[in-house]
């Protein structure tokens, strides 16, 4: 076990800030989802799955005709990555979402059908690719850049880049489109959206892409360390939703907060004392924050929580 005056922080911040941009990304996600529609989509494992193959399916067929590397190749791939994940995301909310969002017991009655979902989901790629892995091009070269002394190579600079690039447009078009306007409504107060009008149905399946769409970068871009696996998405699914419950269901800004401590947390536990040690812990600090903030880290922020 290293000793913590030896690590190397430049190598520990990098990686802080990779994790925190990746688990950031599908925690704001799921807290849009939360806010809007009171769901708690345990799908996003199949989701994210689903993404990685659409992705890896468009490398497959570039790759055939001659293009394997390359700025195009990059675009249209992530493009892939985010428009199944968007795909993955309408498949869940037409199948389990719309049937049972008026039912008593909603909130129960959803976690259920979005993690069967997530379940069948999973079993059928397993079905269809089989259990070996597969793997994406390298879609931001493979050189290195020093920023404040911190040396990150070519792909966790495109990882951060593309997912505050993506989350900005995503927060852009919410304050700025109709569908977004309506979407924050429904975050703020769903209830009186609906009574002047804003339809549950028409922004479920807005939600469900949107967010679908987040989790298919965060697949893309996590998959350019690990592997394209059927059940790939679990751990990422489980680390999304803790991020979430750390920071605040239903609060953007405490997803970030919470991505970055959390991040953090990861990279120096594997450095210090190994990545078998990680979830542990993770959870153990998720735990005390709670304790402390049983709303989470928004409830820091946000002066009406504190009642």
């Amino acid at each position: 076990m290293g000793h913590l005056f030896e690590v190397n922080w430049g190598f520990v911040i990098a990686n802080a800030i990779l994790l925190a941009s990746i688990y950031g990304t599908l925690a704001i996600g799921l807290s849009i989802t939360w806010s809007s529609l009171g769901l708690v989509n345990m799908a996003y494992g199949f989701i994210f799955a689903f993404a990685g193959y659409g992705a890896w399916e468009v490398a497959q067929f570039l790759a055939a005709h001659g293009m394997r590397a390359g700025p195009m190749v990059s675009v249209l791939v992530l493009a892939a990555g985010i428009l199944t994940g968007a795909l993955g995301g309408l498949i869940t909310c037409a199948t389990a979402f719309i049937p049972v969002h008026d039912k008593p017991n909603f909130i129960v009655r959803g976690m259920i059908a979005t993690l069967a979902l997530s379940l069948m989901g999973n079993q059928a790629l397993m079905w269809w690719y089989g259990a070996r892995n597969k793997s994406l091009p390298q879609l931001f070269g493979t050189g290195k850049v020093e920023i404040f002394g911190i040396v990150m190579t070519a792909d966790k600079v495109g990882a951060v880049v593309a997912s505050i690039g993506l989350l900005a447009a995503v927060l852009m078009w919410m304050r700025s489109s109709r569908r977004g306007l309506e979407i924050r409504a429904m975050m703020m107060n769903p209830a009186a959206a609906a009574i002047v009008g804003i339809g549950i149905r028409k922004t479920g399946f807005s939600v469900m892409a949107l967010t679908g769409g987040l989790a298919g970068l965060a697949s893309v871009l996590l998959s350019q360390v690990y592997y394209v696996a059927p059940f790939a998405g679990i751990t990422p699914m489980v680390k999304g939703l803790s991020v979430a419950l750390c920071g605040g269901l239903g609060s953007v800004t405490g997803a970030v907060i919470a991505a970055t401590v959390l991040g953090l947390n990861e990279a120096l536990t594997s450095v210090v004392f190994g990545g078998q040690y990680v979830l542990m812990t993770q959870f153990g600090l998720i735990i005390l924050i709670l304790l402390w903030r049983p709303r989470g880290i928004a409830g820091i922020l946000d002066k009406a929580r504190e009642a």
